[in-house]
């Protein structure tokens, strides 16, 4: 039996040609491929998602946070205009004012005075009392200074009708006798509260002035009537301040005076 060339050798039965077996290399490397395109896009995407916040996150310690409990200001906090809602109170501290000292260096607690401040404060909650003395002294200053110069514009905006009617009244008297006053204060020594009380919508605060001042009147001709040029008298007023506190007109006005000397 002629045994078979080797050039033209047949392959074993079930045995892969070599083009089969390239092509099923071939086969095996495109899925690789896939494969690994596959596991490395997986691999992105759920990196992707692993980074980023879902929402059920602890947030994090910002700065507003640390410096609210440590009790310092955060720079970049801003304010929301609008009403402030009022919480609250806290238990007294020590630097908490006791309400019985309410009216401290002005009225005894339980006086008629820290009673009667206790009223106008309770109907108007902007009332400040030291506020109040220290606008009644410049006023008294002005209307003393007003009178003498018989300044009546001046005068209308601080008096009540009735207190006006009376001090026009000795304006217009020394106008008819030609004379003219001359006020200088040296000093206003005290400037006190004696009374204070709430007349239904009205509040009447009575202050007593201790002064010292020079005045003196003169007739045309430069003759004194009143008064020493070169004296510095010793002047006690009591004057009583009165304003509606359901007006939006902050003002008080001038409604009764009396003096002492």
């Amino acid at each position: 039996m002629p045994l078979p060339c080797e050039g033209n050798a047949v392959p074993p039965t079930g045995a892969a040609s070599p083009a089969e077996t390239r092509k099923r290399n071939d086969v095996i490397d495109i899925y690789t491929i896939i494969f690994l395109a596959l596991a490395v896009f997986i691999f992105i995407r759920l990196r992707s998602v692993l980074g980023q916040r879902t929402g059920s996150e602890r947030p994090p310690f910002d700065r507003a946070a640390r410096n609210a409990l440590q009790g310092a200001p955060d720079s970049n906090v801003v304010p929301i205009p609008g009403k402030v809602i009022d919480q609250a109170p806290l238990a007294p501290t020590a630097d908490v004012v006791a309400p019985t000292d309410r009216w401290k260096g002005l009225a005894e607690p339980g006086s008629s005075l820290a009673l009667g401040l206790d009223a106008v404060a309770a109907q108007d909650s902007s009332f400040d009392p030291k506020h109040f003395l220290s606008g009644a002294r410049s006023a008294y200053e002005m209307i003393v200074l007003a009178f003498a110069n018989g300044d009546r514009r001046a005068l209308r905006d601080l008096l009540s009708s009735e207190v006006y009617d009376s001090f026009e009244t000795v304006i217009k008297d020394r106008e008819r006798h030609e004379q003219k006053t001359e006020t200088r204060f040296v000093s206003i020594d005290k400037a006190e509260l004696v009374g204070a009380e709430l007349r239904e919508r009205t509040a009447q605060l009575t202050v007593r002035f201790v002064s010292q001042m020079i005045s003196v009147t003169r007739e045309k001709a430069g003759t004194i009537v009143d008064g020493n040029p070169d004296k510095v008298a010793d002047i006690t007023d009591v004057w009583t301040f009165a304003r509606d506190i359901t007006s939006r007109d902050p003002n008080w006005k001038l409604v009764g005076t009396g003096s002492s000397h």
